[in-house]
């Protein structure tokens, strides 16, 4: 399987496109967004210490060293001229944390500032009335190392690129997963020949639709081990059946060079045409096959069993009941062949006569073609239907048909919404029922 168009990997490529994408915006809006907020929550914090220590200023006078007050341990006070007055931590005997002093009015300052051990955001707040003079009170907060060093990119894309390998990881694998059934059903379906359509795919038992697609292939692979044995049986029946006019012909062919009576000579055009009739039976149980769709007009049913009634000879009298006004839709041409060959097997096999009933009967269009012969064994009521079957030769008044008037007339029927059975005799009791139209 070529990896470009396999499933699996496109929906790994998509799925790592999709969440990469996701996972690049989160890693430089986190760039943007969390040394602000982190830096905001220091200089709130360093405001805090630095207005506590202005106000402890203006009521205290401090020795040198200023106690800690929480955990902002970098404090300093600073005098009107940049002398540091008092200090804490590490800041006893340093310069002052910053230069910037309150002005305009406005007592509070801030600034950041970066030194060799790292940055911290400073906060100091002025004060005028104190023991000391005017005095600035300032607070310092250092910054988390990641703040100002190249850690924290390298260590948010390096997180991204892992996660993304892990989310590429996990979605092949999982989609291989949920795809391991359908590989079955590929790899079962490959060591299926024409030869052998007898072997079925297994049926995961996944309870999804996977388990649906292996029951709906099982299914269509024994529809089509039937169509094939059809057409299989089709073929050796056809070959069978035009074997034995083409050899009746060829003989007496043959023997027309050493002369042949006017009998003979009847007998070999009978063969012709028998030949003839099968080969046209073939044409149109094929275009049946293939779904030809002739074209269809509005039909009065009476009036054309009355008019193929009139136009076959018969060897019976055929006795009619019909009721006007059923109305039916389809081909004129095709629903003829399927009256024929019903009144055709009637004359065949009865004995005194044939009676036709046409009539409506709720949505459907019924019409009955009985005869009075031996009737038709119930074991063979279905078999009748199947190409190249033929009743028993005692039944019959002459060997002349196909075996293939009955499933002509079946196929016929089928391929205009109807059907085609065989009643409880007395006699043989055909009954053809057609969808009505108004």
């Amino acid at each position: 399987m070529v990896f470009g168009r396999s499933i699996r990997a496109r929906v790994t490529i998509a799925t790592m496109v999709v969440f990469g994408i996701v996972l690049l915006a989160g890693v430089i809006v986190l760039l943007a967004a969390y040394p602000a907020w982190v830096r905001s929550q220091l200089t709130a914090k360093a405001d805090r210490a630095s207005r506590h220590l202005a106000m402890e200023v203006e009521n205290h006078r401090f020795t040198g060293l200023i106690p800690p007050q929480g955990d902002v341990a970098l404090q300093q006070i600073v005098d009107d001229r940049g002398h540091v007055l008092a200090s804490n931590g590490g800041l006893v005997g340093r310069p002052p944390l910053t230069r910037v002093r309150p002005s305009g009015g406005d007592p509070l300052v801030r600034d950041r500032v970066c030194q060799s051990g790292g940055c911290m955001i400073v906060a100091g707040f002025g004060q005028r009335n104190t023991a000391y003079g005017p005095v600035v009170a300032y607070a310092a907060v250092r910054e988390p190392f990641l703040l100002y060093s190249p850690f924290l990119p390298l260590v948010l894309f390096g997180s991204s690129a892992l996660l993304l390998a892990l989310m590429g990881w996990a979605s092949w694998y999982g989609v291989g997963r949920v795809l391991a059934p359908v590989e079955r059903i590929r790899t079962g379906l490959e060591r299926i020949s024409a030869e052998d359509l007898s072997r079925r795919i297994e049926v995961p038992a996944t309870r999804d639709e996977v388990e649906e697609l292996a029951a709906t292939v099982n299914d269509t692979l024994g529809r089509l081990e039937d169509a094939v044995e059809r057409h299989r049986r089709f073929v050796s029946d056809a070959s069978h059946e035009l074997r034995t006019p083409i050899t009746a012909l060829t003989v007496r062919l043959e023997a027309g060079l050493e002369g042949l009576d006017a009998e003979d000579w009847r007998a070999a055009l009978d063969e012709a045409y028998r030949l003839s009739d099968i080969v046209q039976d073939l044409l149109l149980m094929a275009r049946l096959d293939a779904g030809a769709q002739p074209p269809e007009e509005r039909l009065d049913l009476g009036r054309l069993v009355a008019d193929e009634i009139a136009r076959r000879p018969a060897r019976l009298p055929v006795t009619t009941d019909i009721e006007p006004g059923v109305h039916i839709r389809g081909s004129r041409l095709q629903l003829c062949r399927l009256l024929t060959n019903l009144l055709s097997n009637a004359d065949r096999y009865g004995d005194t006569v044939v009676a036709v009933s046409v009539r409506a009967c709720g949505d459907m269009a019924e019409v009955r073609v009985v005869d009075d012969g031996p009737g038709i064994p119930v074991e063979m009521r279905e078999r009748v239907f199947e190409r190249f079957t033929r009743l028993d030769r005692a039944r019959s008044r002459d060997t002349g048909g196909s075996g293939l008037g009955l499933p002509i007339a079946r196929d016929i029927a089928t391929a205009h919404g109807g059907t085609l059975t065989v009643e409880e005799g007395p006699g043989a009791r055909l009954l053809l029922r057609l969808p009505l139209v108004t």
